[in-house]
């Protein structure tokens, strides 16, 4: 091979090079990020005209329907618009969608259903809050899959844990839930009434029927993301045993977490058994410790969790009624009976209201 057909292939060889670093570099980078944009772009839009027209196409049946009130006829309307549908458009219009369109205009308002719109709930999530009676849990659902960002998938199972009756805001009387719930939506800010709860469920972490306190905690590192994920999407995990020394005497905290949207610490006590007074006493040691040594600027003031494995409802109900920094819970290593687990919280929200109407009621 000559020189100069050694020097022509190092110069090719030279330019591919060139040409390859340019493409997998800069010009790669930028058509990605336009191609991603547009495709989001045209999935929210897509999802818009969605959940909108869905909720047109209800409220116009719905219209039919109300002028028709025997049920059997409006039954018969349905099912015939839908097989009509159904030839056209193909069998994503069966009856059983129609009647989520239907469903979808007796609980949504044209507001509401705007307002799910504009921040990007899908049909799908709007299809799972649509069966919940109350109003109240509806909107705290649509604030919490708004401000955590949850997927249909998270929905449901929130919902099926019956997340809403497990906080503190729904132990409150109706018209200071919905003062609470718009004061979230207008400022986009998370509360200790929403964020604690009165039970966790932590049945992965694979325990036995007997264990100890030290056997909780390592399964609870082992096992960090699940549970932060049952604890909720802002908490941050910061350090377990951590030691904090008073007059020469040193004591730990069992957890200690960052709760990014309350902006504060979180320790967290973990005790075999049922609350006990004195571990009211122990957590209030240990915040005014954080508060002092621990907080920064800009933090709010720091709030203790107590998980208990045996529950007493009314010590814990009232304790999470209170504004204090201090909340306790019962925590499950194993799932309970759904119809069980509801009928207790049913008891604690109505013990809860009773206390509280008589709180109102002494002042």
């Amino acid at each position: 091979m000559t020189e100069q057909s050694l020097a022509k292939k190092g110069s090719n060889l030279a330019n591919t090079q060139t040409i390859d670093n340019i493409v997998d570099n800069q010009l790669y980078t930028d058509v990605c990020v336009l191609i991603e944009t547009t495709r989001q772009k045209i999935a929210t839009t897509v999802n818009a005209e969605t959940c909108i027209v869905n909720w047109q196409i209800g409220k116009r049946i719905k219209e039919e329907v109300l002028d028709n009130q025997r049920a059997e006829y409006s039954k018969q309307i349905v099912k015939q618009l839908a097989k009509k549908l159904t030839d056209r458009y193909g069998k994503g219009w069966g009856d059983r969608k129609l009647l989520h369109c239907i469903r979808s205009a007796y609980t949504f308002s044209e507001e509401e259903i705007v307002y799910a719109v504009r921040i990007q709930l899908t049909w799908t999530h709007l299809r799972s809050i649509m069966f919940i009676d109350d109003e109240l849990k509806r909107s705290f659902y649509v604030e919490m899959c708004r401000l955590e960002h949850w997927d249909t998938r998270t929905l449901d199972e929130k919902i099926d844990s019956q997340l809403y009756e497990l906080t503190a805001i729904s132990k409150k009387p109706e018209e200071i839930i919905k003062r609470e719930l718009e004061q979230i939506k207008a400022t986009s800010t998370l509360t200790p009434d929403v964020v604690f709860r009165s039970g966790y469920f932590l049945d992965m972490l694979g325990l036995s029927d007997v264990y100890s306190e030290k056997d909780l905690e390592d399964s609870i590192l082992i096992q960090i993301q699940s549970f932060i994920k049952e604890l909720g999407t802002d908490f941050a995990f910061l350090d377990r045993q951590k030691r904090i020394t008073i007059d020469s005497t040193d004591y730990y905290i069992d957890l200690l977490f960052y709760h990014r949207g309350l902006r504060r610490l979180v320790a967290i006590d973990l005790k075999l058994g049922k609350f006990k007074p004195e571990h009211e006493g122990q957590m209030l040691l240990y915040l005014r410790y954080l508060n002092k040594n621990e907080r920064k600027a800009g933090e709010e003031s720091p709030i203790g969790l107590i998980l208990c494995s045996e529950g007493n409802t009314e010590h814990i109900e009232y304790l999470m009624l209170d504004d204090s920094a201090i909340k306790v819970a019962q925590y499950y290593t194993q799932l309970p009976d759904k119809k069980l687990l509801s009928e207790k919280l049913q008891r604690a929200i109505a013990i809860a209201r009773e206390h509280y109407s008589e709180q109102n009621h002494n002042l």
